[in-house]
């Protein structure tokens, strides 16, 4: 493998990574799959996107090298038309750069940033992007994000050069990463907050609350017991719910600074919690040098994954300020 990458010229096949949130998927992925069917078309590159019930999407784009460059550009352009679009229908002035996500195997990343930072350096001067590589493995994985943002141009140019360098790194360890295997980026799903509102249910989706019927329902049998009846036990409002199914335990991690909004003044929110959900709830004592506290929920699986929507929406409510629910 030629280590110089002549624009187009050479038919290596590459893939990149990309961490996107959910609306940005959205924009590429188009009314029906339309856009990505066509970038797919049009490139001739490979795009998979993982699957769906994450905050974070992986887009994977394979093909050789000019595909991918194409895909690359197709992307950046629609990202600035979304950005366009925001714009006019807003009053900021100054107009935000285009910004995508690489994810790179931290293995590749010292050749990317080159000795002293000369190598990232240079890209950055002959592109004109910003260029940023985390100082933070992602989580559980051996992978690095960089992010580099512009404008669509100065993407494209930075994208190529980030191949050549990484193509470099194959071509030099004959395709085998190296040091050692690398463990992908993986994104969690994440466990929708959820928030009560007038015997309602609404899942927190971006900025926007979605009503969530089973969940309202859930809500609505848990209100009509008074006093609050555990879930799962059977009561005249749960006909045919077996008296005992099996328990089991769920554990969650909290971080300190966030504790006290689930346990309320003396404990009220967490044994309201306890009475709506039917589960018991043990908060861990915080030890030294720990960030976080353990919360072990044990009941049956409606105990608990009720448990852990009220617990989500007291998270919910105290981050984004909407008060105490």
């Amino acid at each position: 493998m030629e280590s110089k990458v002549s624009e187009g010229g050479l038919n290596v096949t590459l893939t990149i990574r990309l961490l996107m949130h959910g609306k940005e998927v959205g924009s590429i992925i188009g009314k029906k799959g339309e856009t990505v069917k066509k970038m797919r078309e049009e490139s001739g590159a490979r795009i998979n996107i993982s699957e769906g019930n994450c905050p974070e999407r992986i887009v994977t784009i394979t093909g050789p090298t000019d595909a991918i460059f194409k895909a690359f550009a197709m992307i950046a352009y629609k990202f600035e038309e979304d950005i366009n679009n925001s714009m006019s229908n807003s009053t900021a002035t100054s107009k935000p750069p285009v910004t995508l996500r690489l994810v790179v195997p931290a293995s590749q990343c010292g050749s990317l940033i080159g000795k002293g930072g000369s190598k990232i350096k240079e890209i950055r001067e002959s592109t004109g992007a910003q260029v940023q590589v985390a100082g933070d493995m992602l989580p559980n994985s051996t992978e690095r994000a960089v992010t580099i943002s512009g404008t669509p141009d100065a993407i494209i140019q930075c994208v190529k050069q980030i191949c050549v360098v990484m193509l470099e790194v194959q071509s030099v360890t004959k395709g085998s990463p190296p040091k050692g295997a690398t463990i992908p980026y993986r994104p969690k799903p994440a466990s929708t907050p959820v928030i009560f509102a007038g015997g309602q249910a609404y899942t927190i989706q971006g900025q926007y609350a979605i009503p969530h019927p089973d969940l309202t329902k859930l809500h609505q049998l848990a209100m009509q017991q008074t006093p609050f009846t555990p879930l799962g036990q059977t009561t005249p409002a749960f006909p045919g719910l077996d008296a005992s199914p099996p328990a089991s335990t769920h554990e969650l991690t909290i971080p300190n600074d966030l504790i006290g909004c689930i346990i309320g003044r003396q404990g009220t929110k967490i044994n309201e919690i306890r009475q709506m959900s039917g589960a018991q709830i043990k908060i861990a004592n915080a030890t030294e040098g720990s960030s976080e506290r353990q919360i072990t929920i044990t009941g049956t699986p409606a105990n608990i994954s009720l448990a852990q929507y009220l617990i989500n929406a007291r998270l919910t409510s105290e981050v984004t300020g909407m008060g105490a629910l």
